[in-house]
Order: C-alpha cells, then sequence, then structure tokens
C-alpha cells in the first residue's frame, strides 16, 4: 500500500518540512503515475502541465526529499538515468524489474522470488541480506510479436 498524501504531510512537518502548492502538484502526479517509472524530466513535464510556473529545479529538490521520506524508490539502469516510482509500504526489498531490449519498456515483477536464496545466503555465510536489486532483460511481447512478422 503506498503511502498517503496524509502520512507524508506529517513526516515532512516532523522533519521540519512543508507541503508546499510545488511539493503537492508533484505529489498528485506522481500518485496518478504511480505504476510508472517516470525520469526527472517526465515527472516536470506532466507536473508543468498542472501548475506552469513551477520550475524544474523544484522538481528536482524535491525528487530526493521525497525519496528520503520513503516515498519514492530511485531506480538507476544502465542507461545512466535516473527513474522513480512510488514506494509501497511493507515492502521488504525493492522489486524485480523486466526492461526491454527492443523498445526500453520497464516493468516490474511483484513477487519476490529470492527469499529462499537470501535466507540460504544466510544460513551458510552468516551474511544478512537486506536489499537486493534484481533486472531481467529480454524482450516483452510486443517486441517478440514484431519478430515474427
Amino acid at each position: 500500500m503506498p503511502k498517503t498524501q496524509a502520512n507524508l504531510k506529517a513526516q515532512l512537518n516532523t522533519e521540519g518540512y512543508k507541503l508546499t502548492p510545488q511539493r503537492k502538484a508533484i505529489l498528485d502526479i506522481l500518485i496518478k503515475q504511480r505504476c510508472k517509472h517516470l525520469k526527472c524530466d517526465e515527472i516536470y513535464q506532466l507536473v508543468r502541465s498542472k501548475m506552469p510556473s513551477i520550475g524544474i529545479a523544484t522538481v528536482y529538490r524535491t525528487l530526493p526529499l521525497l525519496e528520503k521520506m520513503g516515498f519514492l524508490n530511485r531506480i538507476l539502469l544502465d542507461d545512466g538515468l535516473v527513474r522513480y516510482e512510488v514506494s509501497t509500504q511493507g515492502e521488504n526489498h525493492s522489486h524485480h524489474h523486466m526492461i526491454c531490449t527492443g523498445c526500453g519498456e520497464l516493468s516490474e515483477i511483484e513477487v519476490d522470488m529470492l527469499d529462499d536464496l537470501e535466507k540460504q545466503i544466510q544460513k551458510t555465510t552468516g551474511f544478512l541480506v537486506q536489499n537486493h536489486s534484481l533486472r531481467f532483460y529480454g524482450l516483452c511481447q510486443k517486441c517478440q510479436g514484431k519478430l515474427n512478422t
């Protein structure tokens, strides 16, 4: 379950920040685009369509703050671009991603398939895994269909 705006507002206040109209606009866009993995420029363009006066610097400053508050996850891929997604409360680890090498589509795998492996690692080595990141590269169904035509 994602954090709510009320949760975030309370957390911002606790840490000495305010939920400004700009932060609220950014938050609203992120909530509406919850299932997407957006680059900062994409977030800026979406927010700007609702709030033309917002500056890109405000978006660039706000995203790390929302990440620090636990509302966003930062996703780093091999292309060097940072993407953001709304985090899910209760999620023990970052979830896994599938990246299409044909069209670049990024999608999520909701099931954490590595719990047993983490337990085995701790049992055999004593190492406690606190998080992991797994990416699968291949072709989405749409790109596979293009190969067959």
